[in-house]
C-alpha cells in the first residue's frame, strides 16, 4: 500500500494503518518533541498525545504528499510541546544580562557530532531553547514566534540572541573538553 492508502485506512479507523503511520513517523516525531522537552519520558508522552491528535482529527486531512504529512504531524507535536511547556510552567523568558558575544571559531564544530549538538541545545533555558528551535529549526519568523508565544517580537529576538550566545559559549567549552581527552588519549 502507498502512503496516500494508508491515510485512507486510517481515517476508517483502521487500526493496521494507524500503526503503520505511527511506525513511519513515531522515530522522527520523538526528535522533534526531544527538541522542546529535555525529559526523554515526557518528550515520549508529548509524541503519544500528539498521535492521539493526529488520529483524531485525520478527518480534516486532505493527503498532499509525505511531505505536507510530516509538516502537518510535526506542527502537531510542536503545539502539544509548547502547551506542555506552558502548562508546567518551564516555558521561562530569561530575563539575565545579554550574554557576551564570542567569536566563534570556524572548525569549532568539526569534532562534534550531532548527538553531541543536540545534547547542547537541549541543555538550554526552555524559553532560549523554544525560541532557538522555532527560528532556526523550523524557520518562523520573530512575529510568527511571538504570536505562538505570547511574546513581544523584541522578546524573541533577544532569546534567540541569548540562546546563540549560550551555544557559542557551550560549544568552545566542548570544543576545550574535546581537545583535552583527544590529546590525553
Amino acid at each position: 500500500m502507498t502512503e496516500a492508502e494508508y491515510i485512507k485506512e486510517a481515517k476508517k479507523g483502521s487500526s493496521a494503518a494507524q500503526k503503520w503511520l505511527f511506525d513511519e513517523l513515531s522515530g522522527r516525531m520523538l526528535m522533534v518533541c526531544r527538541r522542546y522537552v529535555r525529559n526523554e519520558q515526557d518528550a515520549e508522552e508529548l509524541m503519544l498525545d500528539g498521535f492521539c491528535k493526529f488520529y483524531s482529527s485525520l478527518s480534516g486531512l486532505q493527503y498532499q504528499g509525505s511531505a505536507a504529512l510530516f509538516s502537518w504531524v510535526k506542527r502537531i507535536m510542536i503545539n502539544e510541546c509548547l502547551m506542555f511547556l506552558r502548562k508546567k510552567h518551564t516555558f521561562v523568558i530569561v530575563s539575565e544580562h545579554v550574554a557576551e558575544t564570542l567569536a566563534l571559531q570556524e572548525d569549532i564544530l568539526d569534532n562534534l557530532s550531532a548527538a553531541e549538538i543536540f545534547n547542547l541545545v537541549i541543555q538550554l533555558p526552555a524559553g532560549y531553547r523554544t525560541v532557538f528551535n522555532l527560528y532556526v529549526i523550523e524557520g518562523m519568523n520573530h512575529g510568527e514566534i511571538a504570536a505562538l508565544l505570547g511574546i513581544s517580537e523584541g522578546t524573541s529576538k533577544s532569546q534567540l540572541s541569548k540562546a546563540k550566545s549560550l551555544l557559542q559559549k557551550m560549544l568552545l567549552q566542548q570544543n576545550i573538553e574535546y581537545g583535552k581527552r583527544k590529546t590525553q588519549q
